[in-house]
């Protein structure tokens, strides 16, 4: 049985907790053993949008010190799991950056893992339901997340209706929507009128804060399906 590391993420920690018990529930039904270290914290990429390298070494020297120990760490974030891949090398200094690496190559986004590395396409979930999936950036440009949802979610028997322009940004790009709202909100509008387009029932993703900022648009604009995160969708279908 697979022991498997859950890197929580801050986003699921205070605003989604449910992604992460989900998380938990599809890596156990897949037949691994998840432990929970309970030192863990940020992975720095705040700090990095913001431009401070400094505060984000110390985070990513912090988060390689907790998750050393471990043979596979899973998130259920293509944005933070990017991270620890596309900027630890880089922030962590040259007497950190071999035990940076080596973390980096045993991190993977949920789906990843379950597709790439058990093999586990079908985990036993069952949800027929209507999807369209919106394609993340940073897992997708960083870590080649894109078949991977989708597999899982044909294998649980759900129909996926393509949106146009699934790669597209939906707007977020983490602290981006914070500073430049203007630009923001109109990526997020855009996403949900391609995604009301399948007439889908459900906009899945693999990252929390993606679906955080589109909810919030669909809140106000009543436009889009049901913005769920792929963990939580498909654990409905557990037995």
């Amino acid at each position: 049985m697979p022991t498997v590391a859950l890197f929580v993420t801050c986003l699921a920690d205070q605003v989604y907790p449910d992604t992460g018990v989900s998380t938990v529930r599809l890596l156990e039904a897949a037949g691994c053993e998840v432990v929970f270290p309970e030192a863990q914290s940020c992975c720095g990429q705040p700090a990095i949008n913001s431009g401070e390298p400094e505060a984000a070494r110390r985070l990513a020297q912090r988060f390689v010190e907790v998750f050393e120990p471990f043979d596979a760490i899973v998130s259920p974030s293509g944005s933070c799991s990017g991270t620890v891949h596309h900027w630890y090398s880089r922030l962590v200094g040259e007497s950190w950056r071999a035990r940076a690496e080596a973390v980096a190559a045993r991190t993977f986004e949920l789906s990843q893992y379950l597709v790439d590395v058990l093999g586990a396409v079908d985990v036993g979930a069952r949800v027929h339901e209507t999807v369209t999936v919106h394609d993340a950036c940073h897992g997708l440009r960083n870590l080649g997340v894109s078949g991977q949802p989708r597999a899982l979610l044909r294998a649980a028997g759900a129909t996926i209706l393509e949106m146009s322009e699934s790669e597209t940004c939906c707007g977020f790009g983490g602290t981006f929507a914070v500073k430049h709202g203007e630009i923001s909100g109109p990526l997020a509008d855009d996403k949900l009128r391609h995604a009301a387009g399948t007439r889908a029932g459900y906009l899945v993703s693999t990252d929390g804060a993606c679906l955080m900022h589109l909810a919030g648009r669909q809140r106000r604009t009543g436009v889009g399906p049901i913005p769920m995160h792929l963990a939580d969708f498909l654990v409905r279908g557990l037995p």
